[in-house]
């Protein structure tokens, strides 16, 4: 049976983190050029350091983490960070190759969704890097909408990404937003 859940317990956040170092590890499968992508923004020293403060950057009132457990398993993760008043980022939503076709990507996304919704957001944006077209079809099968980069991108990440935005103010029910 699949979850979402909202970590409390140390284990809880040790598995955040394993599933976030395989993200980081997927990434860097995919092809150079994501590579390098990967290795400009996250260098290993740089990803630990945010991963040692999941517990403090993506929890109330700041922002928001989600575990996706498949028969007891953690296979799945995504957090949520402001960025600006009534702005909130998506970040390293992520799901094991076994998950993959359960439903979890999906329930992770709506969980943050509903989560930002509560929480007050007006807007929601996120990206994802171009070889990633299952995340890219999720997010846009949610009601997200492509639009131009947020903030300032090196340019090794140039033509390589795709950022997307969703309003929160609208109607839960419209397309353009996710019940919650």
């Amino acid at each position: 049976m699949l979850s979402i859940v909202e970590p409390k317990t140390p284990d809880q956040f040790d598995a955040v983190r394993r599933l976030c170092w395989d993200y980081h590890a997927y990434l860097l499968t995919l092809d150079e050029r994501s590579r390098q992508v990967v290795n400009t923004f996250y260098p290993p020293e740089k990803y630990a350091a945010v991963l040692s403060a999941i517990e403090i950057e993506h929890m109330p009132p700041k922002g928001g983490t989600r575990l996706a457990m498949l028969d007891g398993q953690a296979v799945g993760c995504g957090m949520f960070q402001t960025i600006g008043p009534g702005i909130a980022e998506i970040k390293r939503v992520f799901v094991t190759d076994d998950a993959r076709g359960t439903g979890a990507g999906c329930a992770i996304m709506q969980a943050l969704i509903a989560q930002c919704r509560k929480d007050g957001f007006e807007l929601i944006r996120m990206d994802t890097g171009k070889p990633l077209e299952a995340a890219t079809r999720l997010y846009l099968s949610l009601g997200f909408k492509l639009r131009d980069a947020y903030s300032d991108i090196p340019e090794v990440a140039q033509g390589q990404l795709l950022f997307f935005e969703m309003s929160l103010t609208g109607d839960p029910a419209e397309p353009n937003g996710i019940a919650g």
